[in-house]
């Protein structure tokens, strides 16, 4: 039986999966307040395990890129993560098992988060009110994503907004921290001294195995999606979402595939999407290294020392037409005039479609480009 099986077996003899609050919700969160609250506890079911069922890492440990080579392939997914001048991964494989890193970088408190039933990966400022808060997982979804809960107040969170809908913090939202999502590869050659997630993680997992296999087939249907489903996408297309101002823009990777470049505006907001090819999708074979090749896709402020850049492709590499600089796919420039530069990220992920589009609607789906 694969992982989504045993979810949904469990699911069905799991106390209180209609959702409601219940006696086994009060005896195994005593602590938090279901009175305050900003969604319908209906909204909220059981994904199988229980609190903590699905670990979080509270005290991770991590290696240089070199060593992390004995198990961690080139075109294996990472959350990259950089803030001023350190930069670490965090390897697919490794929170495919634990959802959650607690961790500090350069000073911040984050959590590195990743829903595989959205395919979504977040890094949150864990502070709040000047307070740094622990997160774990609660063993819920809604909308098909993670709820977490932070261990201080035990408050619920919508791993996708960063919302808290349950309990003291209901209502509160954390600051988002920009990260990426890409091949191994390209986040070692880009940063030889940045550091590895390490597979030490002081539990037994089965990492590199992809107990979600054949989940992102695009005529797949998300799994205990309570929403109503949106006709634009299919529901497992991959998506990058771009945002500014409140306003959001949804690029099927199916469509940067064709285009790997796009120069783009939103809300005033001069933006370059980057997509490359052949990263491992890790919800695809029994095996994350074997997953069937998809883009990653980034997107980056295109304004640098106050001029407006414009990018093209030429033979798989990106160059800006003004200076003829090289870039990557994180943003930096790797030669040229403006070496060592690099790009202020947008908001922007890559999601499953239907969950994207079961928190903001009104986002613009792009359909063609130039």
């Amino acid at each position: 039986m694969n992982l989504a099986a045993w979810l949904l077996a469990a699911l069905l003899s799991w106390p209180g999966a209609a959702g409601a609050q219940s006696a086994h919700d009060r005896s195994e969160w005593p602590r938090t307040d279901f009175s305050k609250r900003t969604v319908e506890l209906a909204e909220i079911e059981s994904g199988g395990p229980p609190k903590d069922g699905i670990p979080a890492i509270d005290r991770p440990r991590f290696l240089s890129t070199r060593t992390a080579r004995a198990w961690l392939k080139p075109k294996e997914p990472v959350i990259v993560l950089r803030i001023g001048s350190e930069a670490r991964a965090y390897p697919i494989q490794i929170l495919m098992f634990h959802e959650i890193v607690n961790d500090t970088l350069a000073g911040v408190p984050v959590a590195v988060t990743f829903c595989p039933l959205c395919n979504a990966s977040m890094v949150f400022d864990r502070r709040v009110g000047g307070r740094a808060l622990d997160f774990g997982t609660t063993g819920r979804l809604r909308y098909s994503d993670l709820v977490m809960y932070d261990r201080q107040s035990e408050s619920w969170w919508q791993q996708f907004t960063g919302k808290g809908i349950v309990g003291r913090y209901a209502g509160t939202e954390l600051a988002r921290v920009p990260s990426e999502i890409v091949a191994f590869e390209d986040f070692e050659a880009a940063h030889r001294a940045g550091l590895v997630l390490s597979r030490e993680t002081g539990h037994a997992r089965p990492y590199g195995r992809n107990p979600y296999v054949g989940y992102d087939r695009i005529d797949q249907s998300p799994f205990l999606f309570g929403g109503k489903p949106d006709g634009r996408l299919p529901p497992m297309e991959r998506v990058l979402s771009v945002s500014a101002s409140g306003k959001h823009r949804l690029y099927p990777l199916s469509l940067l595939e064709k285009h790997p470049v796009a120069n783009r505006e939103l809300n005033g907001v001069q933006y370059v999407v980057f997509a490359k090819a052949g990263m491992a999708s890790p919800l695809d074979g029994a095996t994350i290294e074997d997953g069937r090749p998809i883009p990653a896709a980034t997107a980056f402020e295109r304004r640098i020392d106050g001029r407006v850049l414009e990018f093209v492709l030429r033979g798989g590499r990106y160059f800006d037409k003004a200076t003829e600089s090289e870039w990557n796919i994180l943003g930096e420039s790797i030669s040229g005039p403006l070496k060592g530069k690099r790009l202020a990220p947008v908001e922007s992920g890559v999601h499953f479609a239907f969950a994207w589009l079961a928190f903001n609607p009104q986002s613009e789906i792009v359909r063609g480009l130039p």
